[in-house]
């Protein structure tokens, strides 16, 4: 069993490291205690490690990587390990997933153990009040100080592996705040569960996998043969539209041809009758003109001739 505990300074990691190790036979691995081991023993890699840290500089990633690479080749890590400190960052995360690739090994879960900080910072202070009550020294990098900033630092670097483990669907969260033997509890049956499943026959597995996977066939058949006879309706129904165009269409040819003749044969004759009118019109309005002036002229005359008949005889 492979397995990484997530969570922020004074969660109880070490705690639980503990008991897992005990319960499962696994070696926790602390990159501190490697990079000390791998200095002692004089290792390529811890060569290099040593020339960074007497210089005052952090040991870079890929030499982390490399001695975490040495140490899970040893006997004791064989039946698996937790690691202790490392990844902290998610390119550590990364880097692991190589190197266990590599290996042909994978992480079986990601336990974080999830606090409240100000709760932590309580129980430092209370722990520091009772170690001063009894009259012992605390340590410098024991204090409310100190932790604030390391859960600053954890917030800021670590935390992030909660999302990028979450989505490898390697991720277990258990509440941090229940007592040591609730959390204890909580992990057990969390890796139980996981080993339960990783337990069960191949057959099983692929037996269960042969249903969904020939009903997922016969689904892919049904839906082409249905999209099949769809096309083809929808081929016949375009053909028996064409038919019914064209047979509107030439039943329809007779009638326009026969208002477009009537059209243009009507155009002649409404050209020669409005012609007619015009003519007519004219000749009349002349004839009005000459029967008007010739008997103002007559009238005028006779009765002046009659006047002066009359005044002879009288």
């Amino acid at each position: 069993m492979r397995l990484i505990l997530l969570g922020p300074p004074g969660a109880g990691k070490g705690t639980q490291a503990q008991h897992l190790v005990q319960r499962h036979g696994i070696v926790q691995l602390s990159t501190g205690d490697m990079l000390r081991a791998a200095v002692k023993a004089g290792t390529p890699v811890g060569l290099k490690a040593k020339d960074i840290m007497a210089s005052g500089g952090l040991v870079p990633d890929e030499v982390v990587v490399g001695i975490i690479a040495d140490r899970i080749e040893e006997a004791d890590a064989k039946n698996g390990f937790i690691l202790d400190g490392f990844p902290r960052t998610v390119p550590q995360a990364v880097a692991l997933d190589k190197l266990l690739k590599s290996k042909g090994l994978a992480l079986d879960a990601v336990i974080e153990l999830r606090v409240n900080e100000g709760a932590l910072l309580r129980r430092v202070e209370t722990r520091i009040a009772e170690m001063k009550a009894r009259g012992e020294a605390v340590r410098a990098d024991d204090t409310p100080e100190v932790l604030s900033q390391r859960l600053a630092n954890y917030r800021a670097q670590t935390e992030p592996l909660v999302d990028y483990y979450g989505e490898k669907r390697k991720l277990a969260t258990i509440d941090g705040m229940k007592s040591i033997e609730e959390v204890t509890a909580d992990i057990k049956r969390v890796l139980d569960a996981l080993n339960e499943s990783a337990a069960k026959p191949a057959k099983t597995r692929n037996k269960a996998r042969k249903p969904v996977a020939k009903k997922a066939k016969a689904k892919k058949a049904v839906k082409a043969a249905s999209a099949g006879r769809t096309a083809k309706k929808a081929k016949v129904a375009k053909k028996a539209a064409k038919k019914t165009v064209k047979k509107a269409a030439k039943k329809a040819a007779p009638k326009r041809a026969a208002a477009k003749k009537a059209k243009k044969s009507a155009k002649p004759a409404a050209r020669k009758a409005k012609t007619t009118a015009r003519k007519g019109a004219a000749k009349g309005a002349r004839k009005g003109s000459k029967a008007s002036s010739r008997p103002v002229k007559k009238v005028t005359k006779k009765p002046a001739k009659t006047a002066r008949r009359l005044t002879k005889r009288g």
